[in-house]
This record gives C-alpha cells, structure tokens and sequence, in this order.
C-alpha cells in the first residue's frame, strides 16, 4: 500500500503545485515521489503483504510495478518542455498521468476482482482525459472519444464477468474463486464459463488484442505522442500482468476450457497486427499495429501456463517497454524538427543525428527480436515456453509472423542509413540523451543477461 500512497500523495501535491504557478517544481516533485515508490518496492521484496484481504504485494506485483515505475519515470523525464507546448496546464498532465499509474498498480497486486474493477476505471478515466487533453486538436478529441466509448464499452463486459463469476462462487477474492474451481470441478456452476469469456473479452480490449483492436491506431495517432507512449508501454504491462493472474493462477483449473480462444486470440493478433503493420506509412500508426502484434506475442505466456509464464512475460514486456521508449522518444525529436512522423522524415537521420539513429535501431531490432537485443530473449522465451505437443504449429505460425514484422522494422533503419533525406539538425535535449542511453543499455544488457530479471518472480 506504500507504493499507491506515496504515488497518490505525489499525485496531490504537484497538482496544488500547480495551482500555486510552481511550474518548476512540478518535473522534480514527481520525479522524486516515483523515486521514492521504487525505494518501497525494493524494500517490500519477498514480503508478501496483504492489505485487507484486497490487494497482495508479492514479488509477482512487486517485479511489474517496478517496471511501470520506472516506464513512467522515463517517458516524464521527456515531458520537460513537452506539455508546455501543448498546454498551459502542466500539472494536469502529470497528475493524471500519477493518477492512472496508481491504477496501474491496483491492477497489478489485486487479490479481490472488485480491486482489479477499481484500478482499470482509475487508470482508464485518467487516460481518456489524457487522450483528449488538446481541447483544440481535432485528432485528439477523436481520439478520446473513441476510447471513451471502447473504453466503457469493455468495461461494461469485465464487470458483467466479474459479477457471473461472484454469481457462481460467492466470492471476489482469486484466492477463494480458485479453491471453487478445484473442489467443485465435477459441479461448477454454469455461470463459470460465460464469466471468463466475458473476463477474456474485456481485458482484450484494455491491451490491445484482435478482434478488440479497433480503438489501438486512431487513439494512438491522435493522442499526444507522449501519453500513447504511456498507454503503449504501462497500461500494456497492467494489463498482461491483470491476465495473468487469472488465467495463470486463478482461472487454471479451467484452462481445458478457455485455452482454445486464446489460442484462436494470439494468432488472430498476430497475423492482423503484423500484415496490418506493412501497409503504414507514418512511423506512429506503424507502432500502434506493431503494439498489436506484441500482444499476439505475449499471450503466449498465458498458453504455456507454465511455472515460467511471469517471468518470461516480465522479460518480455521489460524489453518491449524500453525499446517503444526508444521509438516514441526519437519519433518526437523528428516530428518537432520536420513537421512529420511519415517514414520519408527519418530519411538521412543517420547523417544528422548518429547518436539518435543508432539508439532508433537498437529498439527497433529489440522490436523485431534480433539476437543480442532483450526483446530476442523476450521471444524466444515465449516461444520455448509453449513447445511441444500441437503448440509447435502455434511456434510456427509465430515465427513466420515474426518474420514479416522485420519488413515494417527495418524499412526505418533503412531510411535512417541508406536514404538521403533533408539538412535537418535534430536537437536532442539532454533528459532526452540520458533516456535513450538508459533505454539502450537496458536492452542491450538484458539481451546478453537476461538473468538479471528473470529468476525475480
């Protein structure tokens, strides 16, 4: 609970920073209060806390929020100056983007259904605001509106699971829901299934899966490139950790059941986010389908469930954070110099800005799965995880799909070292310098030991 206090109190006390034109002090004041969450999820380790029987903070939760932390950490080091040319209203950006991280966490460490209802209406309603916060901007009020409506739209179907579930065990809480399902397994109430399809379907649709994918793109492209970061890298996390605390733990007993539509899910989404992915022309809606096609990827550590699925997903979504980071920094650099995000603006880019260029490779080599890079170890453990039996066909289907998303990837390297593009000089901030060396090392790092990480939950 330490970790959502001092994240909420942050909250609060760069809002009334605000109000008081202490516009200086909004970035640090924010920056330490996550500072100081990451110091209580190093001390919390092998804790296992419970808070009122609600919400549990053990390694698993303890590990993601971590990452959600420290996600967030680096995309507000490149706020600096950023929501200043969008808005007058700083401190709103920030609180919001505070306020639906404590969502984040509540979706991360619930142990009682109605916490995880809570986080995901705490992190969405911050979010839908955060899309259409340029009240001028055309996009952006799409953008906003059509996740509003998606937005509502999924939640109305995880609440109505959430409430079959109660229906058929008498109980919020996995830990009960769980103990049902093995002592009842020969009587369950026909409530059951219904109830996790529709649990299925709402979570599919908060990270992104196909056939929920509709609102990805627009919301994306229309958002300010700093808040898709956010909901690219950490809403993607809380929502594959949510997953995986019911299907891996809870809904288990089960998986007879549910693991034919996820199956049909993950390969769904991934021939649709990759092959939709090569027909894009502008960098920014090419990562919005890409994200689609991570999610493909990762809903494969729901099918191994295996001992390994949380660690295998942490490394996975680790790598796919950092590198996004990456993207999304270097896709602002180039839009605030050249007016564009199209694929032709990254033309020449290894000519004007090499540190800029190499650090847009490494990420989008860690995005394609490249040896040496984290997101290879990434696939790679997803891929070994389900092998054997008739999984090897979904491995197949995989890698044949992994295949066509090195197009889409290395047509920007490509642009960056073959073409020549116009006598742009990129300016790279300093913040923005320390984020994508961070992020570099990290994925590089992690691609030769992955270790480092995996054996924490």
């Amino acid at each position: 609970m330490n970790i959502i206090i001092t994240i909420a109190v942050t909250a609060l006390v760069v809002l009334y920073a605000g109000l008081f034109k202490a516009k200086k002090a909004l970035l640090p004041l924010s920056l330490f209060g996550l500072l100081i969450s990451l110091v209580f999820v190093v001390t919390s380790w092998n804790t296992d806390h419970v808070s009122y029987g609600m919400m549990q903070m053990d390694n698993f939760a303890l590990a993601f929020s971590g990452l959600t932390i420290t996600g967030t950490f680096f995309i507000l080091l490149l706020s600096q100056n950023y929501f200043a040319k969008n808005s007058e209203n700083i401190a709103e950006y920030i609180t919001l983007i505070l306020f639906s991280l404590v969502g984040i966490i509540m979706m991360l460490s619930y142990k009682n259904m109605s916490m995880l209802f809570v986080g995901v209406e705490i992190m969405s309603v911050s979010l839908y605001i955060l899309a259409g916060i340029r009240k001028s901007n055309l996009s952006s009020n799409e953008a906003s509106m059509k996740y509003f409506l998606m937005g509502a739209f999924s939640t109305g179907f995880l609440l109505f699971g959430i409430t079959l579930i109660y229906g058929a065990t008498g109980s919020f809480d996995i830990d009960v829901i769980s103990e049902y399902l093995v002592g009842n397994y020969n009587s369950l109430s026909p409530l059951i299934y219904p109830g996790i399809i529709l649990l299925m379907v709402g979570l599919g649709f908060k990270v992104g899966a196909a056939p929920f994918h509709f609102w990805v793109p627009d919301v994306y492209e229309g958002a300010p490139t700093l808040i898709t970061t956010f909901m690219s890298t950490t809403v993607k996390v809380a929502g594959f950790a949510a997953l995986l605390r019911l299907f891996v733990d809870t809904f288990a007993p089960l998986h007879d059941f549910w693991m034919p539509p996820v199956m049909a899910l993950a390969c769904i989404t991934l021939f649709i986010g990759n092959v939709t992915a090569l027909f894009q022309k502008h960098f920014k809606r090419m990562l919005a389908y890409s994200s689609v096609s991570h999610v493909g990827y990762l809903l494969f550590s729901i099918i191994a469930l295996s001992d390994q699925s949380s660690s295998g997903a942490l490394v996975y979504l680790t790598a796919y954070t950092f590198a996004s980071i990456i993207a999304f920094a270097v896709l602002i650099l180039v839009k605030q110099n050249t007016g564009s995000d199209h694929f032709d603006s990254y033309n020449g880019l290894a000519k004007k800005s090499p540190f800029v260029a190499f650090a847009l490779t490494i990420a989008m080599l860690s995005l394609a799965g490249i040896p040496l890079t984290a997101g290879f170890i990434g696939k790679y453990l997803m891929f070994l995880n389900v092998m054997g039996e008739y999984h090897v066909y979904l491995v197949a289907f995989a890698i044949l799909n992994a295949l066509v998303g090195f197009y889409y990837y290395f047509r920007v390297i490509v642009a960056m070292y073959f073409k020549d593009g116009p006598e742009v000089d990129i300016q790279t901030p300093a913040q923005y310098k320390l984020v994508l060396v961070l992020s570099v090392v990290i994925t590089v790092l992690l691609g030769v030991y992955p270790s480092l990480i995996l054996n924490l939950i």
